[in-house]
């Protein structure tokens, strides 16, 4: 597979996982600087990584938001806690992830990432609010 299809096939799943609205506003804000960054990522993380047929989406999701909380990579798992609604999981196994999570980095990690799962989630719902 050449670079080209990785980074649409990479594209096409980021889009999924993320939103359209996501991405869009993701993409305009590639610079000639990070212009090679963003296309890496794409054609890397989300076509060659996300794409892989071992686990599926959600069971990706899962893996991304437990590393991101345990990382502390704040931003990461808030964009993430959307991919892993998008992905088919539900609240309460959101809630189930951080829990296990508590225990194998921490309590504070998790604590930290109840308060941003929530803020996600009343972000979502005044966007679908919003129509």
């Amino acid at each position: 597979m050449d670079e080209k299809t990785r980074y649409d096939a990479g594209m096409t799943t980021r889009r999924a996982v993320l939103g359209e609205a996501y991405v869009d506003k993701a993409s305009a804000g590639v610079t000639e600087f990070n212009r090679d960054w963003q296309e890496f990522i794409t054609r890397t993380a989300w076509n060659d990584v996300w794409n892989r047929p071992g686990l599926a989406r959600r069971e990706r999701s899962i893996i991304v938001l437990s590393i991101a909380a345990s990382l502390g990579a704040w931003g990461e798992f808030r964009i993430h806690g959307r991919g892993a609604l998008n992905n088919g999981l539900s609240r309460d196994e959101i809630k189930e992830v951080l829990m296990q999570t508590a225990i194998y980095a921490g309590v504070p990690a998790a604590n930290h990432a109840f308060r941003e799962a929530a803020g996600v989630f009343a972000e979502m719902e005044a966007e679908a609010a919003k129509g």
